[in-house]
């Protein structure tokens, strides 16, 4: 039961009658005070059952962040009775809701769809909090009201923000793989043509064979290989709750892994995610020739970095123990964090290059570059030293990771995505994959 702001309007439009009816007539004031009371009571027993409204959902069940979603109800009002009032379709406020609540009016016998629309602020599945449902009298007086369950949950998708860099990257895969009328000079297994030599060919793939039956020096030319394995290890633990750009670095790195899914997967290979910190978090694989993009999509959406240390041998482990033996790509997407790649990575490093091919790609930090640049005085002195001696670090460790044979991609936030994009292209085209 509820009253309504008309019958507190009425209850204090009449205090005025009441009291002057008191002094003059007391059993006249009784009598408004009971009319008044009357008049609700009555329009309570009106109103129709908020308990037998049924509901129905349906629309978006994903939506990219930063784009909109919709999703319905379908209100149908008790058997024989006209509805008329309130509802509220409540949402948690991340997920963005509105409006909050939707001026109510079914016909006897009929039915109404009301539309919410969602705008998620973060990551994520979105579940709805329930729809709670005012029904009023014929006087407007007093209502029923009653919640339901009405269950529906929207996930919010990463981004993929660097989705625009995916045309001009396909162009250069179409001329690798001798789509267009220019032809990379690349090695790979598939022999495609043979053609004249020019200064720069690698003299490894010249054919003398064919040279001695010609005037001119002929190399072989190369497709690069397809159907390779690709597997994207997102690292899910400390370092990757640090922000940069006031964006956690783990959504970096997760747009940059989209990117190079999305140009993989149009390249003929195969993609697999594995998130890890201490655990498996995210796990995808990819069983037979469709594309598991969606699949990477929907499994990156719930993730949120730990705070706990990343466990390198445990991550190394699941690397090595997945699916068969053969030659894989492997793409780890962490932080050049001296400290710990030098105590956990670095030693797991000939296990996982003997076996596969290593990237490893690192989200750079802007603000330090700024900061060491810093002139002035004492404090910006320090924090200049402080900012050299963690890129100084960070240049350490990335020589030792070439070192070992591991193809290192450190770039800011907005290029990212692209360079690691084209450190996957350069390896096609060198035929390292």
């Amino acid at each position: 039961m509820a009253i309504t702001g008309r019958a507190v309007a009425l209850a204090f439009a009449a205090v005025p009658v009441v009291l002057a009816a008191g002094v003059l007539a007391p059993q006249a004031a009784w009598a408004s005070v009971a009319l008044v009371v009357l008049l609700i009571a009555a329009d309570l027993a009106l109103a129709p059952s908020a308990r037998r409204v049924a509901l129905e959902r349906s629309g978006d069940t994903s939506v990219r962040l930063g784009e909109t979603a919709r999703v319905e109800l379908l209100v149908s009002g008790p058997p024989g009775r006209a509805l008329r009032g309130v509802l509220r379709d409540a949402w948690p406020p991340s997920a963005g809701a509105h409006p909050a609540r939707h001026p109510l009016r079914v016909p006897r016998g009929e039915r109404r769809r009301l539309a919410t629309v969602l705008e998620p602020q973060r990551r994520g599945d979105h579940a709805a909090a329930g729809v709670t449902v005012r029904c009023l009298g014929p006087l407007g007086l007093a209502a029923r009201q009653a919640t339901h369950t009405a269950p529906w949950t929207l996930r919010a998708l990463p981004p993929f923000h660097s989705r625009r860099h995916l045309p001009g990257k396909l162009a250069r895969l179409r001329e690798l793989d001798g789509r267009t009328s220019a032809l990379v000079r690349g090695q790979g297994s598939e022999f495609d043509s043979l053609r004249e030599y020019v200064p720069g060919d690698d003299v490894r793939s010249i054919d003398w064979r064919a040279t001695a039956r010609r005037e001119a020096v002929v190399v072989r030319t190369w497709r690069p290989e397809r159907d390779r394995r690709i597997l994207l290890v997102l690292d899910t633990g400390r370092t990757s709750a640090g922000r940069v750009g006031d964006v956690p670095r783990l959504d970096h790195s997760m747009d940059a892994a989209l990117l190079l899914a999305a140009l993989a997967a149009k390249a003929g290979d195969r993609v697999d995610l594995l998130a890890f910190d201490r655990r498996v978090r995210a796990q995808v694989r990819t069983r037979g020739r469709g594309t598991s993009v969606p699949a990477i999509v929907g499994a990156m959406a719930p993730l949120e970095a730990e705070l706990v240390e990343s466990d390198p041998a445990a991550m190394a482990a699941a690397v090595l123990g997945g699916q068969g033996r053969s030659r894989r790509l492997v793409v780890l997407l962490t932080d050049l964090n001296a400290s710990a790649l030098e105590e956990g990575l670095l030693p797991m490093l000939p296990a996982l290059t003997a076996r596969h091919a290593v990237m490893l790609a690192a989200v750079g930090d802007p603000a330090v570059e700024a900061m060491a640049a810093e002139r002035g005085d004492a404090r910006a002195a320090y924090r200049s030293a402080a900012a050299r001696r963690t890129l100084a670090d960070r240049r350490r460790v990335t020589a030792e990771l070439k070192r070992h044979g591991v193809e290192v991609v450190d770039a800011p936030p907005d290029t990212i995505a692209p360079a690691l994009a084209d450190a996957y292209i350069a390896m096609k085209a060198q035929g390292r994959l």
